[in-house]
């Protein structure tokens, strides 16, 4: 039958399986929800359509049933009146229904072998359907949480670099100090040499500095009658 053809695909799927092989399983699982849920409401439709079918053939054996067991009964009433003539008639009429039922019976059996198969597509459907809805919530957690950790190792990764470029830093500034003090040392060099004459100068004249202290001492001592 073709509708049990063009739903094997979903009889067979595996919803684990499938999640597994997705790169993004949050993004995915709601669009697998909403196929599956499509699909659902094909499989729903056809299913009806079959049973329907199941259904109907079912009825028309059942009404062949009653119609040879009809004949049958009249072909015994005709005997019984003595009319064979009747009975042949009605002995013919059940068992040209008698064939017809045959095909009837053979349409019944495989519509219900049909209808079993399409009702265990819709039902094996509504079970995953329902298995993937339980599992949604848990599926977009476990993703926001790798998500997370993944942002966070590019982040470590990302300061990993930032302290190899403080320490480049670092060491273009201990040679910009480096040349700054030999700038300094060299300025030094480079400014006015000392004069001798002027620093003995210098010396010369603290030591009369401390004499006139002495000599004023001395003057303020006698003053006050101090020996």
């Amino acid at each position: 039958m073709g509708i049990l053809t063009r739903f094997t695909d979903i009889i067979s799927a595996n919803v684990n399986a499938l999640l597994d092989k997705v790169e993004d399983p949050s993004k995915m699982v709601d669009q697998y929800l909403r196929k599956m849920n499509a699909d659902l409401a094909e499989v729903k439709k056809e299913t009806a359509g079959v049973m329907a079918e199941e259904s109907r053939s079912k009825r028309l054996m059942e009404e062949n049933e009653k119609e040879v067991a009809k004949y049958a009964e009249l072909a015994k009433k005709a005997l019984l009146a003595q009319n064979e003539n009747d009975a042949h008639v009605f002995i013919a009429k059940k068992q040209s229904s008698e064939v017809a039922g045959a095909g009837l019976k053979m349409a019944h059996a495989v519509a219900n072998e049909n209808a079993i198969k399409m009702r265990q597509l819709h039902d094996k459907l509504v079970k995953d359907i329902n298995a993937l809805n339980a599992k949604r919530q848990t599926i977009k957690a476990k993703d926001a949480v790798a998500k997370t950790t993944q942002r966070i190792n590019e982040l470590n990764s990302s300061v990993g670099k930032s302290d190899s470029s403080k320490g480049a830093f670092r060491r273009m500034e201990e040679q910009v100090d480096r040349k700054l003090d030999e700038a300094n040392a060299l300025a030094e060099l480079d400014s006015t040499p000392i004069n001798e004459a002027q620093s003995l100068e210098l010396k010369y004249q603290s030591v009369d500095i401390d004499e006139s202290v002495a000599n004023e001492l001395a003057a303020l001592k006698s003053q006050l009658g101090i020996n």
